[in-house]
């Protein structure tokens, strides 16, 4: 298969495919991470990056700077004599070149069309206007009615309309389009925490998966992550309600000053990093596509420490028309 390397070919039952990207907070590409430790999947093939990845930066470390490695795409597996399916979990630490994303898509199914698998599932984030206090809401969309229905037992919310954006959320739209049947379990996570890692919401759509699928999972290690990440919040807004006599459920300004200052404290995920530069580059040729950068900014929150840069866009833009 072109572009895939395979290491071995194991003998799966009824395999059911998990797929998983960076994304806010995270909850996909954690989720899938703790699986594969937690069921001790094996590595059994890889997506070779030269085809779907681009370099957009140079690393530096104690003043070195060098190229950094492209993109890891692995694909494990797990057998379980106790679980409804065998799985194949396939793990990207970054989302691919937008323009190949399509054939790269396929490059995972054609895989998966080899095990006869039948079912995709995958994981996102949903954020809420939630504190980080509360236990995450599971949400759940799918490729059809009938897999909704068949899930409703669960108790799940279905999303009833909107987007998933990213690869957690295009993968999906593009397995139906190849004749696979699917489903996201979105996690809720808080507006002003998109920006960082939540081990919370990541552990509700895995027990959430669990349930689906009767895997047995021991969450405790993901539950002590979880109330690690709530303590360091806890800190940031003691630090930002210093002086502050009330009360009560967090207001509208304050979580506006915490997003603020989280930009700040924490990174943006890498396939977020990407995208921005992607649309920085396209930018520069086509102006048009200036729209479409500044709502990634806005969306994360980050069009400040961008704001020299993406004004530069329209100076040049004007200089090249004169």
């Amino acid at each position: 298969m072109e572009e895939i390397k395979i290491y071995k070919r194991p003998r799966l039952k009824n395999p059911c495919l998990i797929c998983a990207w960076p994304g806010m907070g995270e909850v996909a590409f954690k989720a899938a991470m703790y699986l594969v430790q937690q069921l001790k999947a094996e590595e059994f093939a890889e997506i070779l990056p030269e085809s779907f990845f681009y370099l957009t930066a140079s690393a530096i470390k104690e003043g070195i700077l060098n190229l950094p490695p492209l993109p890891t795409n692995k694909f494990y597996y797990c057998k379980s004599a106790m679980a409804k399916h065998d799985l194949i979990i396939f793990v990207s630490n970054a989302q691919p070149d937008l323009n190949k994303v399509e054939e790269y898509c396929r490059r995972i199914l054609g895989l998966a069309k080899s095990y006869n698998v039948k079912m995709v599932a995958g994981f996102a984030a949903m954020p809420q206007a939630i504190e980080h206090t509360q236990q995450p809401n599971v949400w759940l969309v799918s490729t059809s009615k009938k897999i909704n229905e068949n899930l409703k037992k669960y108790n799940f919310s279905i999303l009833p309309e909107g987007q998933i954006s990213g690869m957690n959320g295009l993968f999906l739209g593009i397995a139906k389009k190849e004749g696979f049947d699917g489903f996201c379990l979105l996690g809720e996570i808080p507006l002003y925490t998109i920006q960082i890692e939540n081990p919370k919401a990541s552990y509700a759509v895995l027990e959430a998966l669990s349930r689906i699928l009767e895997l047995k999972i021991d969450f405790s290690g993901i539950i002590e992550q979880a109330q690690t990440v709530d303590g360091e919040i806890n800190k940031l807004l003691d630090y930002l309600k210093i002086g502050s006599q009330t009360a009560g459920p967090i207001s509208d300004e304050e979580i506006e000053k915490i997003k603020k200052s989280l930009s700040l404290l924490t990174k943006l995920p890498v396939s977020v990093k990407e995208k921005i530069e992607t649309l920085f580059n396209q930018a520069q040729s086509d102006i048009s596509k200036a729209n479409e950068l500044k709502a990634e900014l806005d969306k994360w929150n980050v069009y400040k420490e961008f704001e020299d840069r993406f004004l530069d866009l329209f100076k040049r833009s004007q200089d090249r028309s004169n």
